[in-house]
């Protein structure tokens, strides 16, 4: 049936159609499904990272020793509260998992 009203409506295929094509368009990163945190490979440089991942990244390396994610909040000019912490707790872990951030046992983060 379907075929049969794209041949009806296209003259058997002797005319356009109509149907534009989708525009392609560039996504970054998290856009489907493309992750904020790339793994880490030798020669890979900061700008991998979207500009919040770079900031946590160098006030990690800007600290004297391993960092908690109390301190990295603080640093970014948030709260000490819960809610502004875990957050920069899961992204210190992502960028741990990821091969940007060394992790310690006692949950502390270092540059690698």
């Amino acid at each position: 049936m379907v075929f049969g009203q794209w041949a009806e409506a296209t003259d058997g295929g002797r005319r356009p159609s109509g149907i534009v094509e989708p525009e392609r368009v560039a996504a970054g990163p998290g856009a489907g499904g493309m992750r904020l945190v790339p793994d880490r490979v030798e020669g890979m440089g900061l700008e991998a990272l979207t500009s919040e991942y770079q900031r946590i990244m160098e006030i990690v390396a800007g600290a004297d020793g391993p960092v908690m994610a109390k301190d990295v909040a603080l640093a970014l000019g948030r709260e000490l509260t819960p809610g502004k912490v875990e957050p920069v707790r899961g992204q210190l872990r992502k960028l741990a998992d990821r091969g940007w951030l060394k992790r310690t046992g006692s949950g502390r983060y270092l540059p690698r």
